[in-house]
């Protein structure tokens, strides 16, 4: 029996699908990945140079493979301009480091939305943006115009950063939708400061801005990881109810040992 019990158990182990280890090998694109990532660390620590040999290789490497493929024409312009910008940056002497790391982020933040089908690194800017934008409202509400202004200059320069990423992970209609209220804001600040209808039209984007982080959010997790639950618990389940229907069977052998005897 003990040998029963063992090819059992090996059974339904090897009964669920294992991933291979091909499944674990870093794809081209997610190498890109890791050198866009590279380059934000380097332009963080001053190490411009470098960044800059780092984002020349990016190119390099992406002309010689073929995943352009496998990007569509948006994705290919936006990634385009972003790494445009982000190397501009870094040879522009006279950008501070602010603006620098900006530009890098702008362009880390493409690759991961295009090399990552969940958890977008995107969506980690929700807090900055979201105190940024509630410093707008707060101003706005006091009627403070100097310091609505400041806070609105600080809203959108943060909001740029992500920008371009949103447009690789929502539906066009909601990018489309949130930009030009963005753009309204921005292009029409000092009247809706004054405009008695200023909380309701800020109040609306900030409620779209909630629903564009909160629905990201929910598409989150990983299949995978529930793959790897499903199948474990599976191991477990039919484990646990093996050795729990043996000791059913012990039990009840050793109650009829004692009749016979009785």
């Amino acid at each position: 029996m003990k040998h029963m019990k063992a090819l059992f158990i090996i059974f339904l182990f090897f009964s669920i699908p294992q991933p291979s280890l091909a499944d674990h090998a870093p794809s081209p694109v997610n190498e890109l990945d890791d050198i866009a990532d590279q380059a934000l660390q380097l332009t963080k620590a001053g190490k411009y140079e470098e960044a800059k040999h780092l984002l020349n290789y990016f190119s390099e490497e992406f002309a010689a493979g073929s995943m352009h493929q496998s990007f569509s024409m948006d994705e290919l312009r936006i990634l385009t301009i972003s790494h445009n910008l982000a190397l501009e940056a870094i040879n522009q002497a006279d950008a501070g480091i602010e603006q620098k790391v900006n530009a890098v982020t702008k362009f880390r933040l493409v690759m991961d939305a295009l090399s990552s089908h969940y958890q977008p690194l995107w969506v980690e800017m929700e807090d900055p943006i979201m105190e940024a934008f509630k410093g707008v409202k707060t101003a706005a509400e006091n009627g403070n115009s100097e310091q609505y202004h400041s806070e609105l200059n600080m809203f959108l320069a943060k909001y740029n950063i992500i920008q371009p990423s949103i447009k690789l992970d929502i539906p066009v209609e909601q990018a489309q939708a949130l930009d030009a209220r963005i753009t309204y804001l921005d292009h029409y600040r000092q009247k809706i400061l004054e405009s008695t209808e200023a909380t309701a039209e800020l109040t609306n984007l900030q409620t779209d801005l909630e629903h564009l982080f909160e629905n990201k959010k929910e598409d989150e997790a990983d299949p995978s990881l529930w793959w790897v639950i499903i199948s474990t618990g599976s191991i477990i389940v039919s484990t646990l109810s093996y050795v729990g229907w043996r000791k059913y069977k012990g039990q009840r052998d050793s109650r009829e040992s004692e009749r016979q005897k009785n």
